[in-house]
């Protein structure tokens, strides 16, 4: 089972971006999935959570401007972001729980860098 996160860049204060992480392999059932970061020199936390029925949590910090969904078709987590500020730089990993051959075991992705500046 391998975990491919993707979209991140450069985006302005104020603008938006989506990434997305997609999983491959031999998979049976994907339980939550889940979208962490960590800025330079800081701890990695929790950006946001969904779970296989679709409900979600989001980490304190976010004031309501970042949206997670998942396509369970496509064993796909994505993480809309919208009003970025500079203090939202940071390699963004995503996290998913997944039954397979080998039983039920959460997998993370490789990071994909956000970086806001103007």
């Amino acid at each position: 089972v391998q975990l491919q996160a993707s979209g991140g860049g450069l985006v302005q204060p104020g603008g938006s971006l989506r990434i997305s992480c997609a999983a491959s392999g031999r998979i049976d059932t994907i339980d939550n999935m889940a979208w962490h970061r960590q800025a330079p020199g800081k701890r990695r936390e929790l950006v946001a959570m969904i779970t296989s029925v679709g409900g979600t949590h989001y980490g304190d910090s976010l004031k309501g401007r970042f949206t997670i969904s998942r396509d369970n078709a496509l064993n796909t987590v994505f993480l809309q972001m919208n009003s970025l500020e500079p203090e939202d730089t940071a390699v963004y990993y995503c996290k998913m729980s997944i039954k397979s051959g080998w039983g039920l075991r959460d997998y993370w992705g490789q990071g994909t860098l956000v970086t806001v500046s103007s």
